[in-house]
């Protein structure tokens, strides 16, 4: 059941990582030093754990940002370029279907685990 559990975990870090970069898609940054910097998308990056089951972080996902001309952005510099932040809609859509399907794939395992220990208990009840 722990490894269903960190599995279920795993799969709600990569929605909110998807959902954030999808919430994200238009906040804009400035290309100029010491100004507020573009956002920066974020993955999941995961590893086994000891248990056997999975770890996972939330990590910046090291695409840097995509200059946008935008001259009456408050962020604008002198030619009139912001920093948008580079995120993938198709990408995004793909993480959030592989969280949801990895998020049912792993209450299913649970399900499975209670109808095996209801049963387990049943036997050692008939046998009481």
């Amino acid at each position: 059941m722990g490894i269903a559990l960190s599995g279920m975990n795993a799969a709600t870090q990569r929605l909110n990582a998807s959902a954030s970069n999808v919430a994200n898609i238009t906040t804009a940054g400035s290309l100029e030093e010491g100004g507020k910097p573009p956002y920066d998308a974020l993955t999941t990056r995961q590893s086994a754990d000891s248990a056997g089951g999975v770890r996972s972080e939330v990590v910046s996902a090291g695409r840097p940002f995509v200059p946008s001309y935008a001259p009456d952005s408050p962020f604008a510099n002198a030619d009139g370029l912001i920093g948008g932040p580079n995120v993938d809609l198709a990408e995004e859509a793909v993480n959030l279907s592989l969280a949801e399907l990895s998020y049912k794939a792993n209450v299913g395992v649970l399900k499975t685990a209670d109808d095996m220990s209801d049963e387990l208990l049943s036997i050692f009840d008939d046998e009481a």
